[in-house]
């Protein structure tokens, strides 16, 4: 709130071109225009930042709805049933007038209510196995690896199609042979 207090104190109070303190502080006129229109409605209390939160969300969940769900997971739970998303849907298909919600809304409202504990679904990166410096730096051929493009590591003879030998080379060394 500093610099929009003072750029809108220069001009109103101390009688300032706006063009001239627009230039000085990079900022637009018709910002600073803005700054000022806000300050005459409402005081320096409006150039406080304003939420941009919206003031309502039509697709949200009815409380109702999540009353049911969350009830129908005690319940379940209780019986010794499973209580599970695609289970709590269908039973909630014979207790709502509308349709019920999907399955992957009734897991978020069970997840925001921290009755379902979530599992990953991919490893995580820190499992990765990294190689240290030295084998990094070592050859193929210290790891196990067969010189020729066109064995594996036992040696056998994989398909032609991944071997292509670079078409620069005499015909003399366009093949090597392994071990």
């Amino acid at each position: 709130m500093g610099l929009e207090r003072y750029v809108v104190d220069a001009v109103l109070i101390e009688k300032r071109s706006p063009t001239e303190i627009a230039k000085a502080h990079g900022i637009s006129r018709s910002w600073l225009y803005r700054l000022i229109n806000r300050v005459k409605a409402g005081g320096y209390q409006a150039l406080e930042p304003k939420s941009r939160r919206p003031h309502s969300c039509p697709r949200e969940v009815a409380q109702a709805v999540v009353a049911v769900v969350l009830e129908l997971r005690q319940e379940l739970a209780a019986a010794g049933h499973d209580a599970g998303p695609q289970t709590i849907a269908h039973h909630l298909a014979t207790r709502l007038t509308q349709s019920p919600p999907a399955r992957s809304t009734i897991w978020r409202i069970l997840g925001r209510h921290g009755l379902i504990t979530p599992q990953p679904h991919k490893r995580p990166r820190s499992s990765f196995v990294r190689r240290s410096g030295s084998q990094q730096q070592a050859g193929p051929h210290l790891r196990g690896w067969c010189s020729s493009p066109h064995r594996d590591r036992g040696g056998r003879t994989a398909p032609r199609s991944h071997h292509r030998p670079h078409p620069r080379l005499p015909a003399t060394q366009r093949t090597v042979a392994c071990p």
